[in-house]
């Protein structure tokens, strides 16, 4: 299941890896990212699934670099392992993910 958390339960997770979908409302791919994102954090239980969004979050945006959404960042121990911007396929999305959190 994927929760849509603040900057401060960001920092609070204690997971291994968090896989963090940077998203806005109003932005037309991340509404098509979004039931990919929800599938993969179905499938992959072992891993944080995270919805942040980007205008309710701006300091982390910023501090974080995300210029562009949607953007997902894959987290290991709170330093960033790689990031994925736009949209993309589920396969796509989750052999990244995959690759990533091995």
């Amino acid at each position: 299941m994927v929760e849509k958390i603040t900057e401060k339960q960001l920092k609070e997770l204690k997971k291994e890896f968090v896989v963090a979908d940077f998203y806005a409302d109003w932005c037309g791919p991340c509404k098509m990212i979004a039931p990919f994102f929800n599938e993969i954090s179905e499938e992959i239980p072992d891993i944080a699934f995270v919805k942040i969004n980007v205008d309710d979050n701006e300091n982390l945006s910023r501090k974080l670099n995300v210029k562009s959404i949607p953007t997902i960042i894959i987290f290991k121990n709170g330093e960033e392992v790689d990031r994925k911007i736009g949209f993309t396929t589920k396969p796509v999305l989750k052999t990244w993910i995959l690759e990533k959190t091995k």
